[in-house]
């Protein structure tokens, strides 16, 4: 077979990431994300070759970063402006799948809106050519979403509904909702920078994830496994940090890193909760702001990147893992 001629917007993404320092993976893994990188250059009968090969790799990741843990933060990579080009959106989420359906690999999703307390659109992108073209081949409304703390994981996405306050997942080809409270969960209780995010959702190699504080906890962050069958937490565990101090949260390998702001352009990683051990560290990993304050930040294991929604655009950063 040859290779395809053109040179889509995602593929210029790809030749950014194959320029990325592998150096910290094992010789193993810099070859196998090689020739994963490879393989998204050529056309789609060799998208089995491609999804065989990328689980291969998930695999070895998993291994390795289970022993890891985070070094540093890339620079910030600022794609555009949101899917609505308003500057006043600067509540949203934009992403991959954490857990995508076979053919949907390559899918981002972007919701914005003014307000923490309105309902909004949800926009679904075939792949990164799509989503820098604005041009979705889904737009959904949930109606009682509040909050900003979405994340899609197999093919359905989660997020905080109201009215009671309760988990929502709505699956992303039927629409179907489903819903569970958390009696626990306090809606006294938000990160610095927004307001009405009390349920936060994250994903990583070990799951699904959601982030919340309640008043037995004293308003400290306490993160809870998802059981993505029966939409229930299946086990839960309370940190030593309080939710209001930190600006935002994140899972990666089942360990929750926990950020705070530390001036105008610069945030931190500044504690890390381990949910096998239950070990806590405080760390100091700092990384650029593109603006001042930021409304969603979510890992992804898919390709170890955190998505964040600053201001109305498209950040990420690339999230470099070290042996310990």
């Amino acid at each position: 077979f040859l290779p395809d001629t053109s040179f889509p917007a995602d593929r210029v993404e790809s030749v950014q990431e194959d320029s990325k320092d592998f150096s910290l993976f094992p010789p193993q893994i810099q070859n196998m994300t090689s020739t994963v990188n490879l393989l998204e250059s050529y056309d789609k009968r060799n998208l089995e070759l491609i999804r065989r090969s990328f689980a291969e790799l998930q695999e070895k990741l998993e291994e390795y970063i289970g022993e890891t843990g985070i070094l540093s933060i890339s620079k910030p990579k600022v794609v555009q402006i949101n899917g609505d080009l308003s500057s006043s959106y600067v509540y949203g989420c934009w992403g991959k799948d954490s857990k995508p359906d076979p053919g949907y690999e390559s899918m981002y999703f972007y919701g914005g809106s003014s307000s923490t307390i309105y309902g909004r659109y949800y926009q679904l992108y075939s792949d990164y050519e799509k989503l820098i073209l604005r041009s979705y081949f889904k737009r959904y409304s949930l109606g009682n979403d509040k909050g900003n703390n979405y994340i899609v994981h197999g093919n359905a996405m989660y997020y905080q509904a109201y009215s009671p306050l309760r988990m929502g997942k709505v699956n992303l080809t039927s629409l179907q909702l489903e819903y569970r409270v958390i009696t626990e969960a306090s809606e006294r209780f938000s990160y610095s920078f927004i307001n009405d995010q009390f349920l936060d959702f994250a994903a990583d190699e070990k799951g699904l994830w959601v982030i919340y504080a309640s008043e037995q906890s004293n308003g400290k962050l306490i993160v809870g496994k998802i059981n993505e069958n029966f939409l229930d937490i299946e086990e839960r565990h309370t940190t030593s940090v309080y939710k209001v101090h930190a600006t935002n949260a994140f899972m990666a390998c089942g360990v929750l890193y926990v950020t705070r702001s530390v001036d105008l352009t610069t945030d931190e990683i500044f504690y890390a909760y381990d949910t096998q051990t239950s070990e806590e560290k405080y760390l100091n990993v700092p990384f650029q702001k593109f603006r001042d304050q930021y409304s969603y930040l979510d890992y992804n294991p898919t390709d170890q990147k955190l998505y964040m929604y600053n201001s109305g655009y498209y950040v990420s950063y690339d999230v470099r893992f070290n042996k310990e």
